[in-house]
C-alpha cells in the first residue's frame, strides 16, 4: 500500500481486517510512524522505502494525490516490480496515461488496472481511514478493450468484493465523464456556495441541514479539490457548463 491518507489508510485497514498481510509505506515520516504504532496490535507492517514496501508483494495499491502519481510509478519501475498494480485516484485517463509511458510488455506495470472507490469523508489523513468505509460503495475496475488483462481484473474484482464494495467495469474516459458530474462538480459547488456566507454571521448561523448536506465536501483539502478537477478538467468543463447553464434558467 503505498500512501497512507484517508483512501490508502482505509485501504490497508480492510485488508488486514480482511485477514491479508499488508505492508505501507508513506512520504510523510510521522504518517509511517503512527501507522506502524496502530499495526503493532494488527495485521500490517510498514516499510520505510517504496522498494522494501514492495519487494513481496503480490498486488501494489498506489494511493497518492495525482500529482505524486508519476513519481510513485517511476519506483516501481526502478524497483523492478513487475506484479500487479492497481491504484485509487480519482481520475482515470492520466494516470493511464502515465503507465501507458512508462509500461513493457512482462515488464514493470505490464499489469495494470486502474481503480476508484467512490468513497471519502471531508477529512483527510491516517488518523481518518476506516476499515469499513467501502461497505456497499461502487468501486470502479477500468475495463479497457484490448488493453486490461481479464485475469488481473478478475483477481482485483475478487479483493475489492472481499472489502464490500460492488466493482463497476468502465473505461478510464466513462469513468472520468461520470465523476466530473457526480463528484468533482459537487465539490466546487460545496466550495462557492460555503463562500457566499463566509462573511455573514446570521446567515452561518441560520444555516441547517441542507446547507450542512450541500457544503460538507467543502472541508476537503484544497490541493485535493485542485488536483482532481485540474486533472479531469476536459471532462469537468463541460459538466460544470451544464449545472451553470441550469443555474442561468432558474435565476431567469
Amino acid at each position: 500500500m503505498l500512501g497512507l491518507g484517508l483512501i490508502g489508510g482505509s485501504v490497508l485497514r480492510a485488508l488486514a481486517a480482511a485477514g491479508h498481510r499488508v505492508t505501507g509505506y508513506d512520504v510523510d515520516p510521522a504518517t509511517r510512524a503512527a501507522a506502524a504504532e496502530a499495526g503493532e496490535a494488527a495485521r500490517w507492517w510498514i516499510a520505510d522505502t517504496i522498494r522494501d514496501a514492495v519487494a513481496t508483494a503480490a498486488v501494489v495499491v498506489v494511493a497518492v494525490p495525482l500529482p505524486a502519481v508519476a513519481e510513485v510509478l517511476d519506483e516501481l519501475v526502478d524497483a523492478g516490480y513487475t506484479g500487479l498494480v492497481t491504484d485509487v485516484t480519482s481520475v482515470k485517463l492520466p494516470v493511464r496515461d502515465l503507465v501507458d509511458q512508462r509500461r513493457r510488455p512482462d515488464g514493470p506495470l505490464a499489469a495494470f488496472v486502474g481503480g476508484h472507490p467512490m468513497a471519502g469523508r471531508e477529512v483527510s489523513g491516517f488518523a481518518a481511514a476506516d476499515p469499513a468505509l467501502f461497505h456497499g460503495c461502487a468501486w470502479v475496475l477500468c475495463l479497457e478493450p484490448e488493453h486490461t488483462d481479464l485475469s488481473s481484473w478478475l483477481e482485483l474484482a475478487a479483493l475489492v468484493t472481499g472489502l464490500g464494495a460492488r466493482v463497476v467495469p468502465a473505461t478510464a474516459a466513462e469513468h472520468d465523464r461520470a465523476v466530473a458530474s457526480v463528484s468533482h462538480v459537487p465539490h466546487l459547488l460545496a466550495v462557492a456556495l460555503a463562500a457566499t456566507v463566509a462573511t455573514d454571521p446570521l446567515a452561518a448561523t441560520l444555516a441547517a441541514g441542507s446547507f450542512r448536506d450541500g457544503t460538507r465536501v467543502a472541508a476537503s483539502p484544497p490541493s485535493l479539490i485542485a488536483a482532481m478537477c485540474g486533472g479531469n478538467a476536459r471532462a469537468v468543463g463541460p459538466a460544470l457548463d451544464a449545472v451553470l447553464g441550469t443555474l442561468r434558467q432558474a435565476r431567469e
